[in-house]
């Protein structure tokens, strides 16, 4: 998939595309059916997919005290993303120019000029242009004017409620990792490099690997099972706490990784954590050796969320070895 930071990064070889617009965030499993619609447009029409979005989010610009935490950073998005068929991301950048564009002018200048749009698929609630003026009815008007199609999105629901960014971050905030990874279609994850930290957990024998997270908020906190990929041996299965770490006096917000049995150099890898199973929120302790016996059952814990793991898929696999 290509990458296009920018209109201005657009070329002639951009024109003519089936598009669709959006923040995107968490590509959960309602943005895989857009996905999935696009996709089929763009074989029927011989034309390659773009995926349109925006950085920062617009309500990131406008409010970021109020702004929802992110599921996806922009590297993260980008990644899950490759694994669709998308053709290409084109990133716009989210700032007071782009906020002062008026709808008319975003329709001739992405749409038109920029991309050359056949068809375009948007939510039936979709707003864009100063102000919020542009809506879908206005882009179904613009779309006969100048050529191309506008499709609405089609409802994606698991348990008979439409899945979406805000019903994630909502399983996730109560600890519900099994939500979560049923709406998103797979578990929940964090990217990053990992980064050189204080090593305190070295001298307790709970060496970390630390990633930080470069958010304003993180939609998960507290201590998880987690597993690690992106390192030798992957799958690697540990404990992590995301959160400040308010027994050290932390202040910025940190996933810290404790990974079984593994003692390799991993400093500078980027890596991806998926959070398995919340085990519980952080707290405080009033000393260190207190941390460090509540670490221990933590890792505890972990390690038998693994192993029933292990063994329901031991079981299914007998089960299945039985029938044939």
């Amino acid at each position: 998939m290509e990458l296009i930071r920018g209109l201005h990064n657009l070329r002639p070889r951009h024109l003519g595309c089936v598009a669709t617009i959006g923040n995107f965030d968490g590509v959960h499993l309602g943005h895989q059916a857009v996905f999935k619609q696009l996709i089929q447009a763009s074989s029927e029409l011989g034309v390659p997919s773009t995926v349109v979005t925006f950085e920062p989010q617009p309500q990131e610009f406008f409010a970021p005290e109020r702004a929802p935490a992110r599921l996806t950073r922009l590297r993260e998005k980008v990644s899950a993303l490759r694994q669709f068929a998308i053709d290409r991301m084109l990133c716009l950048r989210f700032n007071q120019r782009a906020a002062a564009v008026s709808a008319e002018q975003f329709i001739q200048q992405v749409l038109v000029d920029g991309l050359r749009v056949r068809y375009l698929v948007v939510g039936d609630d979709f707003r864009f242009g100063h102000g919020r003026s542009g809506d879908f009815v206005m882009l179904r008007r613009a779309g006969e004017a100048l050529g191309f199609e506008v499709d609405s999105l089609r409802t994606f629901a698991v348990d008979g409620q439409r899945v979406s960014s805000t019903r994630i971050r909502e399983a996730l905030a109560s600890g519900d990792l099994a939500a979560a990874e049923q709406l998103l279609g797979r578990p929940y994850r964090m990217c990053g490099r990992v980064a050189h930290g204080a090593k305190r957990g070295r001298s307790i024998g709970f060496p970390t690997a630390n990633l930080h997270l470069h958010r304003n908020k993180t939609p998960v906190n507290g201590v998880f099972a987690v597993r690690m990929t992106g390192v030798a041996g992957e799958p690697l299965s540990g404990v992590a706490n995301v959160g400040s770490r308010p027994t050290v006096d932390g202040v910025r917000t940190l996933l810290e990784v404790h990974l079984f049995d593994f003692d390799a150099d991993i400093y500078g890898r980027y890596v991806q954590v998926d959070f398995v199973h919340k085990i519980r929120d952080e707290r405080r302790f009033d000393s260190f050796d207190e941390l460090k016996r509540q670490i221990q059952r933590d890792a505890e814990q972990a390690r038998d969320v693994f192993a029933r793991q292990a063994k329901i898929r031991a079981d299914l696999s007998d089960g299945s070895a039985s029938e044939a």
